[in-house]
């Protein structure tokens, strides 16, 4: 794909003197008439490396924004695969395609990989946009729209059956309990990011991005030692029929549980909040426990299904030993890897069972052919080169390369992202 010559717009990073205009130029590239407030973007600035802050300028004026930043990635097995993630990715109406979004996105995927980052994360505000650089759909979404009535559960009696309860906590307990429950989740869910302090602050209202503000509910399920288990953060609406009867929806931020025994409790605490008719469960893993949880679980019905994170990986081979293999008794695979970029291509030879995994360039013949991004696709298990083979997205260079694949990368559950950024 060919885009205009625009030498005379300037890709660069952005000053700190220029990061008002540039926090100018996201909001409106977002279609926010209303820009960040001040005393957020300098909270945001002292939190930024503005060397991974990128703007294009035409005549002194900001026309597109970029940013990334250090991040985390839970795989298959529980390692944390240092990763870029990729924000704040905008262009001015008046600049499209001048292929300023590819200049930006070549030297991010550049510096990453100077920098050692595996790969990079984004989440896609559009489907078509970021195939082109290699990036796949590693997780998807659900979200469910719960009628509290039809669930089956007995509204009067919202005590966990298991011995444990919920307390309601205030935002500052919140935070702490919270990162600990988090960080004892993030290692079992592949697809999961790391949490700063600075994201607690944001959920609990230290830190606002905008004038208006309103604070969540938080409650905790705590296990019958009293152990935290769960968190969930959740808002209600007030809304009433001309009879008078309560309407009321409650709105899930989100919610963490260990265990389904924690989600469980959780569920039906929520569900039997007087008042509340409808629960909006956010978003969650498309194979989540969440509607079998009730006797009648046509209570939930989807009202979104979507892709989410989406993945670039940056060293294949790298990133291919990072993770862990399900296959008991071993396998090896040949991937003939294509990158048009070049970052990352390659035939490479995949050895892996319950044990580890050793993935290293061979001259072997190639089993499996694919791009990148179908590889991305596949990294975290949520694909099957099954499936994309017959789409004629991969190809088998050896009969039966699908279905070994899919024996390798297979996991239990699928990968769920709980958090936007």
């Amino acid at each position: 794909m060919s885009f205009p010559a625009t030498p005379d717009i300037e890709v660069r990073t952005v000053a700190e003197s220029e990061f008002a205009a540039w926090m100018k130029a996201m909001s409106t590239g977002f279609l926010q008439s209303t820009p960040p407030r001040e005393d957020y973007t300098r909270d945001l600035m002292a939190h930024t490396d503005l060397g991974r802050v990128r703007g294009a300028f035409d005549g002194g004026r900001c026309v597109a924004t970029f940013r990334s930043f250090a991040q985390e990635l839970t795989v298959p097995g529980g390692a944390a695969l240092a990763v870029s993630a990729v924000s704040a990715v905008t262009v001015a109406p008046t600049h499209r395609r001048r292929g300023l979004l590819s200049r930006m996105m070549a030297a991010e995927l550049a510096g990453a990989r100077e920098r050692g980052e595996l790969a990079s994360t984004l989440i896609a505000a559009e489907y078509p946009i970021y195939g082109r650089y290699g990036y796949g759909p590693a997780t998807w979404l659900t979200e469910w729209e719960i009628d509290t009535a039809r669930t089956g559960l007995d509204p009067h009696w919202s005590r966990p059956e298991c011995g444990g309860r919920v307390d309601l906590v205030d935002p500052a307990e919140a935070a702490e309990l919270g990162a600990e429950v988090f960080e004892r989740f993030r290692p079992f869910q592949p697809g999961a990011i790391n949490r700063d302090r600075r994201w607690w602050d944001r959920t609990t209202g230290v830190v606002r991005r905008d004038a208006t503000w309103t604070e969540p509910f938080f409650a905790v399920y705590r296990t019958a030692d009293g152990d935290p288990a769960g968190i969930v953060a959740y808002t209600a609406d007030e809304r009433w029929s001309d009879a008078k009867l309560p309407e009321n929806t409650a709105t899930v931020q989100g919610l963490i549980g260990l265990t389904p025994r924690a989600d469980r409790a959780l569920w039906h605490y929520l569900c039997s909040i007087d008042w509340i008719r409808t629960v909006r469960t956010g978003y969650r893993a498309p194979d989540d426990l969440l509607p079998l949880f009730f006797p009648n679980p046509r209570a939930a019905r989807i009202v979104t299904h979507s892709d989410f994170l989406w993945l670039r990986l940056l060293d294949a081979a790298a990133a291919l030993e990072a993770r862990a293999y399900d296959d008991e008794g071993g396998c090896d695979i040949v991937l003939e890897v294509e990158d048009a970029t070049g970052l990352t291509a390659g035939r490479f030879l995949l050895e892996a069972d319950r044990g580890g995994a050793r993935c290293v360039p061979t001259t072997r013949e190639a089993e499996l052919v694919l791009d990148v991004r179908e590889l991305a696709s596949l990294y975290l298990g949520d694909e099957s080169a099954s499936r994309l083979l017959g789409l004629g997205r991969v190809t088998e260079a050896r009969a039966g390369a699908a279905l070994r694949a899919d024996a390798l990368f297979r996991t239990a559950r699928r990968p769920w992202c709980p958090d936007m950024f």
